[in-house]
């Protein structure tokens, strides 16, 4: 597992203004899992090591072949996207419909006493195990409001969202290739986004030292930033995240959030205390400190606002929180 910073051109805007000490962004972890086969739901190779770490992500990029180079040996003897996923969502499958089994086992046995709601889970779990059984990811199948618990419960390999990241040939970067149309043909209906990335070239951005050197070859290629920073955008967006920032003379620092928070769960991602002991927040919008400059000018254009325990935190806004433990 490791950390890549998420990068944020307001970030950078707000070090410009403030001029801080320190510039911290925030980050996001990536693990890698390599060596999934097809029999890895029933342990072949290092499948059990896989599944399990795959469990503990909050969401799947899953980086998929599409290109051809004879020094690069495929597993399978050829290049076939569409046929790669389908192996890997089939292991997912095969281990989530072993999962929900043995959830149907306990609730048909907890249903024995005839409560009413034990009745309706089992029904529910013995329509989700069909759905599975059809070869359908378990993030296709509804849920209601009553069952919500019990799926978030079961911790679905298949039921986590899903980002799929085409490495292609440098050629194809930018329009794809006929390996590339086909894949998308055959998610078509998965509502997934899909990334083209050429390795060969990212690469070669990371052996550049300075940022200059970086951008010069990024644009020589007809990109406008990075593979790597699209991916932990799309994962952000996938995730649905939020970036809030904290500006002062000693740090600029950004800190990730869930959509939808409110600003004492925001504040507790600073500190506990500062959530426990919330009283208020004052509040900011990007735009108006880029346009005002400073917090002085803000606040004397009447630009802070100050929100309470229902206000819900919006991308980019700045933030100070007042607390007391």
């Amino acid at each position: 597992m490791y950390k890549r910073q998420v990068p944020d051109p307001r970030l950078d805007k707000l070090a410009e203004l403030v001029n801080p000490q320190r510039v911290l962004p925030t980050s996001v972890e990536i693990l890698d899992i390599a060596g999934l086969i097809k029999g890895a739901s029933k342990g072949e190779g290092l499948g059990n090591q896989f599944l399990a770490n795959i469990r503990e992500v909050d969401a799947i990029i899953h980086v998929v072949r599409c290109f051809e180079d004879d020094n690069v040996i495929h597993v399978d003897g050829n290049v076939n996207p569409v046929r790669d996923k389908e192996i890997i969502d089939l292991e997912l499958i095969f281990k989530d419909i072993e999962t929900v089994e043995k959830r149907l086992d306990k609730l048909k046995k907890q249903a024995k006493s005839g409560a009413k709601d034990d009745a309706i889970n089992v029904e529910w779990a013995a329509g989700l195990l069909a759905h599975l059984e059809q070869e359908k990811p378990a993030r296709s199948f509804v849920v209601d409001e009553n069952q919500a618990e019990l799926f978030r419960d079961m911790y679905l390999l298949t039921s986590k969202p899903i980002l799929y990241v085409c490495n292609v040939d440098e050629a194809s970067v930018l329009t794809g290739n006929i390996h590339t149309e086909r894949f998308k043909e055959a998610v078509m209906d998965e509502n997934a986004e899909v990334l083209f990335i050429c390795a060969g070239i990212e690469a070669e951005i990371a052996e550049l030292e300075s940022k200059d050197e970086r951008m010069e070859f990024i644009e020589a290629m007809g990109l406008s930033e990075p593979g790597v920073n699209r991916i932990i955008h799309a994962a952000y967006h996938l995730l649905q995240l939020y970036t809030y920032f904290t500006a002062g003379e000693k740090e600029v620092r950004a800190w990730t959030i869930h959509k939808g928070w409110k600003a004492p769960q925001a504040a507790g991602v600073i500190h506990t205390d500062f959530e426990k002991g919330f009283i208020r927040a004052e509040v900011i919008k990007y735009a108006d400190y880029v346009k005002y400059g400073s917090e002085s000018a803000i606040k004397e254009a009447g630009k802070m606002n100050v929100e309470g325990n229902d206000y819900v935190v919006e991308d980019g806004d700045i933030m100070h929180f007042r607390f007391n433990v």
